[in-house]
């Protein structure tokens, strides 16, 4: 099936796939716009049960970046890798070198950074190939480096500000958060949610892990299938994808969703179906901007620590801005995101 023929097509500028017998590389990097800039977007490692599933995570993912990259404000486009993590060919130097060189074949116009299975340090190992890159190890107070922590805050700011909107509340002390997904986002999210005396529920699709920070937080964990039926305040989605369905909008008891995780809703309907529930929903590619205003600036030499700072915390207002609309309007939040990010790259 031709690229073009996939459901979450959306006049995508290029859809580019990638192999290297020697290394083992099997990379896909979608770039959906270039609007405003260099389509920039992270790089995925991942095993995907079928290739047609990685072809639509490159689609759903390099759309999201548009939009992310055009809220946040930075003159960037949208764009995303995705590496078909294959136990064959495990990563390796010589696999992120070839990526590296899939990635420099592109002229500048896809800019690659971290995403889930891939570290700062795989960073460097491609940037030895293509200048093409953002997220690589900084010092003290430049921007860049790891954008776990930063996507993390804002996601937290964002929480609060769902929370200030939805239950009124100033403060975290007692709100009950339940986090599907305590890796680098997730864990970080729910180490700054204690520290406020927010009480958590935690899951992970890694037991183990939910668990030993579940006992060190203080907080309760449960099986990754039960965390989104958890009666409490929010419902913090920070792993994967589409987990927003109509079976799972159903079942949620919370009265805000809230998370870090890309494309949580798994078609735009599901946006209508929360909407109809009255629940606050954060749009994902808003709230979860922090990391690619790190690396993003980054790249383009703009900033330092303080100005992502900054600008992560003007997360909250946009979030704001959305929600008023949507009640102005009667439309979804993810409506009325998609409406802003649209018009902001020329689609509207």
């Amino acid at each position: 099936m031709a690229p073009w023929d996939y459901p979450d097509f959306d006049e995508h500028e290029g859809v580019h796939f990638f192999r290297d017998a020697r290394s083992g590389l099997s990379a896909i990097i979608a770039i959906h716009s270039t609007h405003l800039g260099s389509a920039a977007g992270g790089c995925r490692y991942w095993s995907y049960a079928r290739s047609d599933e990685a072809v639509t995570d490159a689609l759903r993912l390099s759309r999201g970046m548009s939009y992310k990259n055009a809220m946040a404000g930075l003159p960037m486009g949208g764009g995303k890798a995705v590496i078909l993590a294959d136990a064959q060919s495990p990563k390796s130097p010589e696999l992120l070198a070839a990526f590296g060189r899939a990635v420099e074949s592109l002229g500048g116009r896809y800019v690659t950074a971290e995403d889930v299975g891939i570290s700062d340090a795989d960073m460097v190992e491609v940037s030895k190939q293509t200048k093409h890159v953002s997220g690589l190890p900084v010092a003290g107070g430049a921007a860049g480096g790891d954008p776990g922590p930063f996507t993390a805050h804002g996601v937290y700011l964002g929480v609060k500000a769902a929370v200030r909107r939805a239950l009124k509340r100033e403060d975290m002390a007692g709100v009950h958060v339940a986090i599907q997904g305590v890796g680098s986002v997730g864990g970080g999210l729910a180490k700054l949610l204690a520290k406020d005396g927010a009480k958590l529920t935690l899951a992970d699709v890694n037991a183990d892990r939910a668990k030993a920070l579940a006992a060190e937080l203080g907080g309760e964990a449960v099986s990754a299938d039960e965390i989104l039926r958890v009666e409490a305040d929010v419902i913090s989605p920070c792993a994967l994808g589409a987990i927003l369905t109509a079976e799972s909008i159903a079942a949620l008891r919370a009265p805000v969703v809230a998370g870090g995780a890309n494309n949580q809703l798994a078609t735009p309907d599901d946006g209508w179906r929360i909407h109809a529930r009255g629940i606050t929903y954060a749009p994902d590619y808003v709230i979860n901007a922090g990391g690619i205003i790190n690396v993003g600036l980054e790249y383009l030499g703009q900033g330092d620590r303080a100005e992502v700072e900054k600008r992560i915390a003007e997360i909250p207002g946009r979030l704001d801005t959305i929600w008023q609309e949507s009640a102005a309007s009667s439309e979804p939040a993810s409506i009325v995101a998609d409406r802003m990010a649209q018009r902001l790259i020329g689609r509207a």
